[in-house]
């Protein structure tokens, strides 16, 4: 049957999203970034002027002062403009060490300062056109031996950077834009590379949720790496399988109860027509033999209840502290002759007491489906071995039986329903292939574990392990 072809977007709708996120979100980042930088670097830079330009302020006074005392006016500034410009720029740089043409240049330039002499009148630098412009100057007081001999103002930072076009700020931008650009076009290969890959991810388990939805489960994930996704995969495999695994064997399951179910009908069907054409008489063997074939469908009916109340966790159980020794040598004791018309010698080796919780009726139920299963593939004269003894905090159960055995590889499908293995254990002598099936259900009812393996007898081992208790304290007893 062709399989249903689906439609496949081209583009996730959650790469999309992802992308759009992841994109707005690094673009916002580097905005705010750009921003704070900005304001950073703005407030530093200015905060750097500032301290310089006071420092060379105040070198620059110093050397003024100096000049004072050795000259003893400021007469020889106000006729030669020259010697200003060479006094400040020897001041402020010493010998050849001038920057380049610059902002650290600027700041060392005679037109930033002014020169008043005691009296406030202007000696040199650039007049002041009102009293605005001159409260917008810092002053320093010029002092020679304790005197007060004028006093030097010079612009402040802003002011310079007003005048020279804030020139290194503009420059530090423009490379933080190009810092900021980069980042947008990595944040945008990013937020593409990575929605395109989890889109295509997620896509495709989407695509094989929904095919197993409709009833495929033969899809598979590819399953690369170790990351979440490749979990989520690798376990959507076995999902699949598991339910793959189901549908087979319900399928299986369904084939082989029609199957077992038509040969008691075939046989009622002929017997009830061999009746009605004359054939055979309507007589008390006739009838008995119908009885049998009807409590074998009744029986078969009612193991098949049991496993579906089993498989639906329904299964009615009444725990109980009970002495699964003497629950076990009891039942032995009573199918003694059950098992010597078999042709089977049964030996135990059974140590008491050993307390469990149980429940009385499906333990017998459990020792029944053993015991059957012992009678009905046994070869007489055969052997029966049950040996119980206490481990720690359990209690193990070992069945064994002898010949004929099973092979290694169909050891761990004895209790799959209806299974039974080819050769000497077949259905010429077995029952309806549920015993085993009901068996290990009971033994899980009890929180107990079945295992089968090769018994040293040459047939079957079951191994039933039990989780034991505390014994209960004697009492005692009041005269």
């Amino acid at each position: 049957m062709p399989r249903k072809p689906f439609f496949r977007p081209a583009v996730s709708r959650l790469g999309i999203k992802l992308f759009a996120i992841i994109l707005v979100v690094n673009v916002a980042i580097a905005g705010l970034v750009f921003l704070a930088v900005s304001r950073s670097l703005d407030q530093g830079f200015i905060e750097y002027l500032d301290q310089t330009q006071t420092r060379r302020a105040e070198t620059l006074a110093k050397g003024l002062a100096e000049e004072w005392s050795r000259r003893g006016d400021w007469q020889w500034l106000r006729s030669s403009p020259r010697a200003w410009h060479r006094l400040v720029r020897r001041q402020l740089w010493p010998g050849d060490t001038m920057p380049p043409e610059g902002i650290e240049r600027r700041l060392g330039d005679p037109r930033d300062f002014v020169l008043h002499d005691a009296r406030g009148l202007p000696v040199i630098g650039l007049p002041l056109d009102n009293d605005q412009e001159a409260a917008e100057l810092r002053w320093l007081p010029i002092v020679s031996d304790g005197t007060r001999v004028g006093t030097l103002g010079y612009r402040p930072p802003q002011q310079l950077m007003a005048r020279m076009d804030h020139i290194f700020l503009s420059r530090q931008r423009r490379n933080l834009g190009i810092i900021v650009a980069a980042l947008g076009l990595a944040s945008l290969l990013l937020a593409g590379g990575l929605s395109w890959w989890l889109g295509r991810r997620t896509r495709g388990m989407a695509l094989a949720t929904r095919r197993l939805t409709e009833g495929d489960y033969s899809i598979r994930l590819a399953e690369r790496g170790q990351d979440e996704l490749s979990s989520l995969a690798r376990d959507f495999n076995v999902l699949a399988a598991t339910l793959e695994a189901s549908r087979e064997a319900r399928s299986r399951w369904v084939s082989d109860i029609a199957h077992e179910l038509r040969t008691p009908l075939a046989v009622l069907r002929g017997e009830i027509e061999a009746m009605q054409d004359g054939i055979r008489p309507l007589d008390q063997d006739n009838l008995h033999s119908l009885a049998q074939e009807v409590g074998q469908l009744e029986r078969l009916v009612a193991d098949l209840r049991l496993l579906s109340q089993s498989d639906a966790g329904a299964l009615e159980v009444q725990l109980a502290p009970l002495d699964l020794a003497e629950s076990l040598a009891a039942r032995l004791e009573e199918a003694a002759g059950w098992l010597a018309d078999s042709g089977i010698t049964p030996t135990q080796e059974i140590i008491g007491p050993a307390m469990v919780r149980g429940d009385t009726q499906r333990l017998r139920q459990l020792w029944n489906n053993l015991l059957d299963n012992t009678c009905a593939y046994t070869r007489a004269p055969g052997r029966l071995r049950v040996r119980l003894e206490r481990q720690a905090d359990e209690v193990r159960v070992r069945w064994e039986d002898s010949a004929p055995g099973v092979p290694e590889s169909e050891l761990p499908r004895l209790t799959e329903r209806l299974y039974r293995v080819e050769g000497s254990r077949s259905r010429a002598s077995g029952g309806s292939g549920l015993g085993l099936s009901i068996a290990t259900a009971l033994a899980r009812a009890h929180g107990a574990r079945m295992e089968a393996s090769h018994s040293p007898l040459g047939g079957l081992c079951w191994t039933l392990t039990f989780p034991a208790i505390a014994e209960p304290p004697l009492r005692e007893e009041t005269a």
